[in-house]
């Protein structure tokens, strides 16, 4: 990869092997680190997509990527090598990023 994977860019990556229930195959994921630690790390934190919506679950947030409606599952949230990123296929909107933000700071902030 040329140039560093950016911030709430949308790479295929490829997320096998796995365990138990961890998504997996060859997918879409949207990069959740920030440009800093992308840039220098080896590692990029990333939340998968996938294309079985479960609109209900407060763990998912529904996007269009590439023409297609999926979900950004954020309950799946890991770090994974930059050697499995493939190439860029979309971005999500500030709005979509702004809403991801939000959803991933109710499932893994603390609260008082």
């Amino acid at each position: 990869m040329a140039d560093f994977p950016r911030r709430y860019g949308i790479y295929i990556a490829d997320l096998n092997p796995t365990l138990g229930s961890e998504i997996r195959k060859v997918r879409p994921v949207v990069v959740v680190s920030r440009d800093a630690m992308n840039r220098f790390l080896d590692t990029v934190v990333v939340c998968p997509l996938t294309t079985s919506l479960h609109p209900r679950w407060r763990g998912r947030l529904q996007v269009r990527c590439a023409g297609q409606d999926a979900e950004i599952a954020v309950d799946q949230i890991r770090t994974i090598s930059k050697q499995r990123l493939r190439n860029r296929v979309d971005r999500l909107s500030a709005d979509s990023a702004s809403q991801l933000r939000r959803i991933i700071a109710e499932m893994y902030a603390e609260r008082n």
